[in-house]
Parts: C-alpha cells; structure tokens; sequence
C-alpha cells in the first residue's frame, strides 16, 4: 500500500467518526438535501442527490446533466454503504490498496453494488449507521467531497 492511499484512508476513515449526528428526521434530510442541491447548482454539477434513513427514500433531486444511469449508481453505492457500514468511497479504496477486485473478492455483482465515492452512512452517535446520503455524477473523489463538504457544512449550524 502506498503512503498516498494510506493516508486518503486514515482520512476517510476519521471523517466517518467526525461527522456523525445526534439524530437525523426527515426535517434534517430535507435540509441536508437541499444544501447539497444549492451547493451543486452555484457550481454548475449535473448530479443526482440522494437522502434514505432506513429503507425510506427521504429526499431525491437529479438535476440538469443527469440521466437515469445516475440513479443506478445511486442505487448501487447505497447498497455497498449498507453492506459494509462504510462510505463507498472508503470501501473502494480499501480493496484498492489491497490490490484486490471488489466484485471477485466479496462475490457481489457489479450491477447490483458499487465501491465507487458519492455515498456516505449518515450515521447517528450512540446508533450507528441509519441511512445515507449519495451524490453521483462526478467523478467519485468529487462526489465524495461535495457530501463531506455538505455534511461538514450542516452538521457546524
């Protein structure tokens, strides 16, 4: 493993524990939601923005640029968050520095799952992970820090 990937994990691995929630209601995944919209509109990100708690869909937005191979993404990158209790970034880059593939070492289908960045447990202090919120339209280190950026952003007010 290089000293590169080694240290964007330690960073991965530290935002997981530095942003987390007291609690998360459908009041803050509209909120949440609509900062990371603002946030992509000002810069002209064609993105698909995605807010669960549980399997409840809390808040959905594609914007300009997007298609419906965006949503499969989506889908995707929050079903790896929901296996592995991790950010699909950090998942990615786990197997990465390993030098494993994904898809042969875990046996899950790349249709199904993604360790692709944009998707990030919202995870409750005390709880742990109770859903996610995704982006997917940039490259994945871009979609993984316009959620960080947001939730950095949401969780100091």
């Amino acid at each position: 493993m290089t000293e590169d990937i080694a240290a964007l994990i330690t960073e991965l691995e530290a935002q997981e524990e530095r942003l987390q929630f007291s609690q998360f209601t459908n009041a803050d995944a509209l909120a949440l939601g609509n900062l990371l919209v603002s946030l992509a509109v000002e810069r002209s990100h064609g993105v698909t923005i995605d807010i669960t708690r549980g399997d409840q869909q809390l808040f959905h937005v594609a914007l300009d640029g997007t298609s419906a191979d965006n949503d499969d993404w989506v889908a995707r990158k929050i079903r790896t968050v929901r296996r592995f209790g991790h950010s699909s970034f950090l998942i990615g880059r786990r197997f990465a520095a390993t030098g494993k593939d994904f898809a042969e070492s875990t046996g899950l289908s790349l249709s199904m799952f993604a360790a692709h960045g944009g998707c990030f447990p919202i995870i409750v202090r005390d709880v742990g992970p109770v859903g996610t919120v995704t982006v997917s339209g940039l490259p994945q280190a871009d979609d993984h820090a316009l959620v960080v950026e947001a939730l950095a952003a949401f969780l100091a007010r």
